[in-house]
């Protein structure tokens, strides 16, 4: 059953995609103190911290091009040729939480590697110039200063402004995430990504400043950020299936019995091992993705990478001999299905 708050946000949707440029401007006005009767593109304004936006990237740029899938062709029977290839996407929507410079690149740098074309950023209007500005030290120039479930529904639907994408990325808040799922039924998204989530687990007598510093860096991202804290004694298969059941986002390992679980974790965003290997660094700095699953996803999803932003297509060539080696299997299958216009196609 639909809540509230889900039906504020599907009606918002439903809005823009029927009212389009009018629509996305009204909403802003009303949520985001917005005076433009049309949506307005970002203009770059601020000062950025220029070097370290471009250090983030590099890392980001190379751990990314590093992930690069290969190409794949195989003769699977004589006369049978399956090539899988991997391409890109041709647009992409990243949406960019208020002032979140760091998720700009987490989404915008591997977008480029991966060879999209058109990539487009919404990110709310107050704060938007600082977003474009980073933006535009990227090489990335078509970003829309436009928060919340309005800024999705544009990307997904198109107005007269904004041409839709083929699949939008980027974390958010709540009304963002719920957003996200409710037009993943046209469009596709990367995950729902939000609000923060953190599992720290420690050795019995572990400095608890570090402990409630990795706390509170995770409980910075708003009120409804959730963190929690194991304690890893002599029981280490119960330390585990207890970090297994939050399936969080990010997972901090803090002494040497808690560390001797890092290749064990399966349901986490991502594993941080140790004192020097704050969560923020990875939310910044190693190059890693930051964009993650929340919500219990990492059960059955990882974090953001390069193949996100490509697709495979499958080539299939079959030889005139190949076909008659197939010809018995199809005829069978088909039969059982009860596809005769199937069956016909064995044999030419």
């Amino acid at each position: 059953m639909t809540n509230e708050f889900e039906q504020s946000i599907a009606d918002i949707i439903a809005d823009v995609r029927e009212r389009g440029d009018v629509a996305v401007a009204e909403w802003s006005r009303r949520y985001d103190g917005t005076t433009s009767d049309l949506p307005e593109r970002a203009q770059p304004y601020g000062d950025v911290p220029t070097a370290a936006i471009l250090a983030a990237a590099e890392n980001v740029r190379t751990w990314h091009a590093a992930q690069r899938p290969a190409d794949l062709m195989l003769e699977v029977t004589p006369g049978v040729t399956l090539e899988r290839r991997w391409t890109p996407l041709r647009s992409v929507g990243l949406y960019v939480p208020k002032n979140l410079v760091s998720s700009l690149i987490m989404s915008g740098i591997p977008a480029q590697v991966a060879g999209v074309e058109r990539i487009v950023v919404c990110t709310p209007p107050s704060g938007a110039g600082l977003v474009a500005a980073a933006a535009a030290l990227l090489g990335i120039d078509e970003v829309w200063a436009i928060g919340g479930a309005q800024a999705i529904a544009a990307m997904a639907y198109g107005t007269d402004s904004i041409k839709p994408v083929d699949k939008i990325f980027g974390p958010g808040s709540a009304a963002v995430n719920i957003a996200k799922l409710i037009v993943s039924r046209d469009v596709a998204i990367d995950l729902p990504a939000g609000p923060s989530e953190i599992v720290v687990a420690a050795d019995l007598g572990f400095d608890e400043a570090i402990i409630q510093q990795e706390i509170a860096a995770q409980m910075e991202h708003g009120p409804d950020s959730r963190g929690f804290v194991v304690r890893v004694g002599d029981d280490l298969e119960a330390a585990l299936a207890e970090i297994e059941g939050y399936a969080a986002e990010h997972v901090a390992l803090l002494g040497e019995r808690a560390e001797s679980l890092a290749p064990r974790i399966r349901n986490a965003g991502a594993v941080f091992v140790g004192p020097y290997a704050p969560v923020p660094a990875g939310d910044y700095a190693t190059g890693g993705n930051h964009v993650l699953p929340t919500g219990g996803w990492s059960r059955s999803t990882g974090g953001l990478g390069l193949e996100g932003f490509m697709k495979t297509v499958t080539v299939q060539r079959v030889s005139k001999e190949g076909l008659e080696q197939l010809a018995p299997t199809i005829e069978a299958l088909a039969d059982i299905e009860g596809m005769a216009a199937h069956k016909a196609t064995a044999r030419r």
